[in-house]
């Protein structure tokens, strides 16, 4: 949790060392750590094992890969998150006979690791890993979507591309159904406002009631201005 605004601007730069540091655009990967320990005397435990650039020790981990979107995510920059997304999503990885050569893995899975080393960079290592796939649900849902469920309620607050007008989803609560439309309104065009079978709440909250009854939900979000936007 950020407590304020010194601890937002460490955190921002933190954000910035591991953009520059670890982020391999041209790769379509985002690193662990760099370099990797494969020469230094500093013994960091198991992941040394590893051949330099590969899992832990230099090449993506999936885990910490999308552990950093939805950092971005957190801190209000909505084009690093989804770009970081884009980049951890396996489907991006199976565009083209090429980049399906150099992954080498199922695309419709998530891999826990992307080798960061040659001859293999971009290729996927361990797929099906549910450990990975569920951070990444968690990412979209939470972080990029913004649907957070607290006790009986559930919580929007998306980070959502600039060019996107809104999106709608249809979320089960035990055996009732919500149909949840969200409108992302320009930066400065209105405040967010959340209504549920036409009644407007006091907070951008929906109360879940499990009465086996369709509900429909409108949540009229403004964008703000994302932290990453003039960057």
């Amino acid at each position: 949790m950020l407590s304020g605004a010194g601890d937002r601007e460490r955190a921002h730069q933190a954000m910035a060392a591991l953009d520059a540091r670890l982020v391999r655009r041209d790769q379509g990967l985002i690193q662990l750590l760099d370099p990797p320990f494969d020469t230094s005397d500093l013994n960091p435990g198991y992941i040394k094992g590893y051949v330099p650039g590969v899992r832990e020790n230099g090449g993506q981990y999936t885990h910490a890969a999308i552990w950093a979107a939805m950092a971005f995510a957190a801190l209000g920059d909505r084009r690093r998150a989804w770009e970081l997304f884009a980049m951890i999503n396996p489907v991006n990885h199976a565009r083209s006979p090429e980049t399906m050569a150099t992954y080498k893995v199922e695309p419709y899975v998530v891999a826990a690791d992307v080798y960061a080393v040659a001859p293999h960079v971009g290729r996927g290592g361990w797929t099906w890993y549910t450990g990975s796939a569920g951070w990444l649900y968690r990412l979209i849902v939470e972080s990029l979507l913004g649907l957070r469920l607290e006790m009986n309620t559930l919580r929007i607050a998306p980070c959502l591309p600039a060019d996107w007008s809104g999106f709608k989803l249809h979320y089960r609560y035990r055996e009732t159904v919500y149909h949840i439309a969200v409108t992302q309104l320009p930066a400065g065009k209105g405040e967010t406002r959340v209504t549920v079978d036409g009644v407007e709440q006091p907070n951008p909250l929906i109360p879940l009631v499990d009465d086996r009854r369709e509900h429909a939900v409108e949540a009229r979000i403004s964008s703000g201005r994302s932290a990453g936007d003039a960057r």
